[in-house]
């Protein structure tokens, strides 16, 4: 039996891999606001991001379930705190428009929503995209946490329940 594991192990934890990708999703490549390629030295402004699954006849119930749950898992723990506490706030108030535009800051990288929101332009620059954005403007406000509230995941039922 010992035996046995040590093969499954090794198989499992061995550097040969298929050589199939038709399960690797598709990337894109971004680049900062000014939307030209940088030279070749300058590839650190050089983004990997996966692009987003475009989700046709989705209906606005299905929506907002889709956009509370990838508020509230990020992956990052400032992220996902700010966009929680936000959507439990605003998101059952947003219109279809609305909910369409926070849709795409979701398809937007972690720390740049963080960086954008908390206005630290220095380490992510804000893209023409969002610069006229009203919904980026009120989670700006929404994160200066003027109440002085302490900050922790909203419980679900803050979600659906109108105020």
């Amino acid at each position: 039996m010992l035996r046995t594991i040590s093969t499954r192990l090794s198989l499992r934890y061995s550097t040969a891999r298929p050589t199939s990708v038709a399960f690797v999703p598709r990337l894109g490549v971004s680049y900062y606001s000014s939307g030209e390629k940088p030279a070749e030295e300058d590839d650190v402004f050089l983004r990997i991001k996966v692009q987003p699954i475009e989700r046709k006849g989705e209906s606005i119930d299905k929506k907002r379930a889709r956009l509370i749950y990838q508020s509230r898992k990020r992956g990052i723990l400032e992220t996902d705190l700010l966009l929680s506490r936000f959507a439990a706030k605003y998101l059952k108030d947003m219109s279809l428009k609305e909910l369409e535009e926070y849709d795409s800051l979701l398809n937007e990288l972690d720390w740049d929503i963080y960086y954008w929101a908390t206005k630290n332009f220095d380490t992510s620059p804000l893209p023409k995209k969002w610069e006229n954005s009203k919904l980026l403007e009120k989670l700006q406000d929404f994160s200066q946490n003027k109440e002085k509230e302490i900050l922790r995941m909203p419980d679900l039922k803050n979600y659906w329940l109108k105020e």
